[in-house]
């Protein structure tokens, strides 16, 4: 998932470590890994504060983690996306012999491949996601991410690929996976809809006006379009709704 631009921007994880049956301490530093484990009923000892758990240690953001407060906590395992986090606090992390997992999620199928992989050395379940029937690519979508510069979610993103899933295609296919846009140019795509996430940017009904001179727009809750794991089966039902032609 594509984030603020200071703190969850671009990021990448170029190696990952390996859960094992005997990881009980986790630190998650993925938004989506945090509610996925809380949906295997797995607490972690903490998670970033973007994982909308106030309950929980936080241990700084996705891009700023504490890598001291992290140690500290003496973790079986930390949980990392390529996505979310970057490369020097992953590698600053196994520095310090602690064990990191990483992930790569940038498709439906990579949940499936990954978190059953994670699922079961956790000695949790995974279930396949079930696809819906039907899902040929029969309208284009322009989805912004950010404002200011405007930026789009493109491809390859899990986002992306969760919309192909419901008959959407992405006008920014081929443009890099989160591409700084200029909206006259998307308007001469002619897409047929714009998909207005809550987050990153918080776009609502105060930004409809400027969407709508690309195409008409549709906003939607930014975790169901991004936030993938224990999630991503309701959000397909919660999106096909709100995105039905």
């Amino acid at each position: 998932m594509m984030t603020a631009a200071a703190e969850r921007g671009q990021g990448s994880v170029a190696t990952s470590g390996r859960a094992t049956m005997t990881a009980v301490r986790i630190v998650s530093l993925v938004p989506s890994v945090t509610e996925t484990l809380l949906a295997w009923d797995h607490v972690p000892v903490a998670c970033t504060r973007f994982c909308e758990q106030p309950d929980l240690v936080h241990v700084g953001g996705t891009k700023d983690p504490d890598v001291e407060a992290i140690v500290a906590l003496r973790p079986d395992l930390v949980i990392v996306d390529a996505e979310e986090n970057r490369k020097e606090d992953h590698d600053a992390l196994v520095a310090r012999g602690v064990p990191v997992h990483a992930l790569r999620i940038r498709s439906v199928d990579d949940v499936d491949v990954q978190l059953g992989a994670l699922a079961h050395e956790l000695g949790r379940t995974w279930e396949t996601i079930e696809r819906p029937s039907g899902s040929s690519a029969t309208r284009v979508a322009f989805v912004p991410i950010w404002r200011r510069p405007w930026m789009a979610l493109g491809t390859p993103t899990y986002g992306s690929s969760l919309l192909g899933l419901l008959g959407i295609a992405n006008c920014c296919d081929g443009d890099g996976p989160y591409p700084v846009v200029d909206l006259a140019d998307l308007a001469g795509r002619r897409p047929d809809l714009v998909i207005g996430p809550s987050e990153p940017y918080p776009f609502a009904e105060r930004h409809r006006a400027e969407l709508e001179t690309v195409a008409p727009c549709v906003f939607v809750d930014g975790r169901d379009l991004l936030w993938w794991g224990a999630r991503t089966r309701g959000a397909l039902g919660r999106l096909g709704e709100v995105l039905r032609p």
